[in-house]
């Protein structure tokens, strides 16, 4: 199953209302959009992968509808999934990204010189 259309539209459309720059790349069978050449945000899926950071991970995960990334079947520390009903509200979806656009800020760029 290819990832979800409608939250990539909703996604874009997000980050293009807050005038923040980003990059998608296809990666691993869903989408990920890159801010500052780091991942931010993704879909794998119906799911929205949000990249919280560890300091916040531990609160952000007992939030309704959000559950350990898991994809390598080993949780990722940092990251969340987040189900259709967590993010199809736009309010809800709104402080998801508001919470990867504040990790991002400090997270280092994977992309290589």
């Amino acid at each position: 199953m290819a990832y979800n259309e409608y939250l990539a539209d909703k996604l874009r459309q997000a980050f293009s209302e807050r005038k923040v720059p980003f990059e998608e790349k296809k990666m691993m069978g869903g989408l990920c959009i890159m801010v500052d050449d780091k991942m931010c945000v993704g879909i794998i899926k119906d799911d929205l992968m949000a990249r919280v950071g560890p300091y916040e991970y531990e609160k952000m995960l007992k939030k309704p509808h959000a559950r350990e990334m898991d994809f390598t079947k080993r949780p990722m520390k940092g990251y969340l999934y987040v189900d259709a009903t967590g993010w199809d509200n736009s309010e809800e979806l709104d402080k998801w990204l508001d919470q990867c656009l504040v990790f991002n800020k400090e997270a280092k760029s994977s992309k290589r010189k």
